[in-house]
């Protein structure tokens, strides 16, 4: 583990500490185009996520479910470029003071070449990676890098993983662990599993400092709801239709009306966004 202090767990901790927990807010860039992906990021900022997820478009989407399929495939038809990435990160960056990282499937970093994002991300004021597809066995290069560059590194658990793998993730993730709710794809369900409860007791018997969950969660309750046990809530396909169908203001009143299952129960709702 680095000495770097973690961007990403500072604002965590600092959401705990005013609310009942953190709001990762997911957004693809370049959708639908990558103007209006930065605008919205800036957007989901001033409105209360706490950190922002920004992903990178790929062509097999594996965990994608069809809403943000549908949009990244928009962000790679109208000419989405790895480059645009950076750029997005730097230019939210200069707008807010929330911290931005990179969803990315790992092939698109391979080809790139690990140190030059790694080092292009830094340079952007990004936080770090989250990686869905690739294990902490298998990402040495990854894991060197980031310590020296001081970048969060989020890997995910799931309920199907033995304690011993849970232990590697918390060992080796900084920023966060990705708690994913289900086995399934991302896209919202009426009922969050109870796995994801279940999952996040497991992996703080293995010693997570924090765990956010994702997949599957789109209204204010199920944030509370997940809240109430673990420190951050993470929502992408909400976000995503709200953008994609009304545009960034529809999608900043989502965004404020989903941040309220973030306030501790029985609190007053702040004045106006937290920014």
């Amino acid at each position: 583990m680095s000495a770097h202090a973690s961007q990403v767990a500072t604002a965590i901790r600092a959401a705990k500490q005013e609310r009942a927990g953190a709001l990762v807010g997911y957004l693809p860039v370049g959708f639908p185009d990558l103007d209006t992906s930065v605008e919205a990021a800036i957007a989901m900022a001033r409105n209360g996520v706490d950190v922002l997820e920004l992903g990178l478009p790929y062509s097999d989407p594996v965990m994608d479910g069809a809403v943000i399929q549908e949009a990244t495939q928009t962000a790679l038809a109208q000419g989405f470029r790895v480059s645009d990435v950076f750029e997005a990160v730097r230019r939210v960056r200069e707008a807010v003071d929330v911290p931005v990282l990179v969803m990315t499937y790992w092939n698109p970093v391979l080809q790139y070449g690990v140190e030059r994002f790694a080092t292009q991300l830094v340079e952007a004021g990004g936080a770090g990676l989250i990686t869905p597809d690739i294990t902490p066995e298998a990402a040495p290069e990854w894991i060197e890098t980031s310590d020296r560059l001081g970048l969060d590194r989020v890997f995910l658990a799931a309920p199907s993983s033995s304690d011993a793998r849970l232990r590697l993730v918390v060992e080796q993730s900084r920023g966060f662990v990705y708690t994913v709710s289900t086995m399934g794809i991302t896209g919202e369900r009426a009922q969050l599993d109870a796995a994801a409860r279940a999952l996040t007791a497991r992996l703080r018997e293995q010693g997570v400092d924090l765990a956010c969950v994702g997949i599957g969660l789109s209204t204010a309750q199920q944030v509370a709801d997940a809240l109430g046990y673990a420190d951050g809530a993470i929502v992408g396909t909400a976000f995503v239709r709200a953008l994609r169908d009304g545009g960034v203001e529809r999608l900043a009143e989502v965004v404020r009306d989903i941040a309220a299952g973030a306030q501790r129960s029985g609190d007053a709702v702040a004045e106006g966004p937290s920014l």
